[in-house]
């Protein structure tokens, strides 16, 4: 009983409650962190990068290690060489900005295409003229749009030329769109094998031996021919399908700004 009246008595002398002090200062704002599904890569960019815009990583290779399914991999200006083989999967975009050039520099095949994945507005080259394909495309759903890809000038007629391509289908490589790219000193802008499919539009080609199809079934239309002139535009190999999409010969001409087309089927 005597504690009870001493515990009152102390909540007595307590006071009451002053007014609320002036909030402090706001603290300076946050950096905003990377974000996995849209990603930033420029060459001059200071080590240990992030991959966000503001500490973009230094290399490709970098994003493509934590890229999310259906990211975004944005390549800042600046040039980019390539000494090794870039796959890309999981619906990954590699989208290219104004000034940046993808160099290869060693007689491998920088990007490898395994399905769902898109090559969007970059511009790819060589120091050398390498015998290999810039593109390689597997799987189905790829896109090559918008890319700007071209050798090192090489001497002599384009039948003696290092076999470099921009790019090379395999066989299981289904409902594949190239469009809106331009393709220049080659030895072909593309070699379509056996079983694979879909769509090549838009695209300006020249300096080259043309696109070989070799028995695939690829729909041509609103394709173009620079200066110099290729030696072949579209080449139909034997064994390639006779009928649509290619036949008959003079409307795939006609579709294609007078493609120069060798029918060996």
């Amino acid at each position: 009983m005597e504690l009870s009246n001493l515990i009152y008595k102390e909540d007595l002398n307590n006071g009451a409650t002053g007014p609320i002090g002036p909030t402090g200062a706001t603290g300076p704002t946050g950096s905003v962190g990377p974000n996995p599904y849209n990603l930033y890569v420029q060459s001059s960019a200071l080590p240990n990068g992030d991959g966000s815009e503001e500490k973009p990583f230094q290399t490709i290779e970098e994003a493509l290690n934590v890229v999310e399914p259906n990211g975004v991999i944005n390549v800042l200006s600046g040039t980019y060489p390539v000494t090794s083989q870039y796959v890309l999967s999981n619906n990954v975009t590699i989208k290219g900005r104004a000034g940046s050039i993808i160099e290869l520099e060693a007689p491998t095949i920088p990007f490898l295409l395994t399905g769902n994945n898109t090559l969007d507005g970059l511009t790819i080259t060589s120091n050398v003229a390498y015998p290999v394909e810039f593109i390689q495309v597997s799987g189905a759903n790829n896109q090559i749009i918008n890319c700007q890809i071209y050798g090192p000038n090489q001497p002599g007629d384009s039948s003696t030329w290092v076999v470099n391509r921009g790019f090379v289908t395999q066989s299981n490589a289904t409902n594949l769109l190239v469009r809106d790219n331009v393709f220049y000193s080659l030895r072909h802008s593309g070699y379509l094998n056996p079983g694979s499919t879909e769509i090549i539009m838009n695209n300006v080609t020249f300096y080259t031996r043309g696109y070989v199809v070799d028995q695939a079934i690829f729909e041509f239309s609103g394709n173009s021919w620079g200066i110099p002139e290729n030696a072949v535009d579209i080449a139909l190999l034997a064994g390639t399908t006779t009928g649509v999409p290619y036949d008959p010969i003079s409307e795939l001409e006609a579709n294609n700004s007078n493609a120069t087309i060798s029918d060996q089927r």
